[in-house]
């Protein structure tokens, strides 16, 4: 018996634009890699590869650890799009 896949296989977005470097200052390409309480998504829902993926990750934590992103989101101050604050 074969177990069908919940989710459909989905290809590097970063592998097919051929990016060697992802820079943490740039927070409209990291903010589709975040959850909307601003944690780091798997892979197989972004659909990243390994090595990209362990990019991205990098980037997102030295983006926290110079304050472009925070760490983590307020359960009581519920914003509808936490995104719209970083610019």
């Amino acid at each position: 018996m074969t177990r069908e896949r919940k989710y459909k296989k989905r290809h590097c977005k970063y592998c097919e634009s051929k990016v060697d470097f992802i820079d943490y200052k740039d927070i409209n390409a990291l903010k589709f890699s975040l959850s909307e309480r601003f944690k780091i998504m798997p892979r197989r829902l972004t659909g990243n590869c390994k090595k990209h993926q362990e990019l991205v990750a990098t980037a997102i934590k030295r983006a926290r650890q110079a304050a472009l992103i925070p760490y983590i989101v307020d359960r009581k101050n519920v914003v509808e799009s936490p995104f719209d604050s970083i610019k």
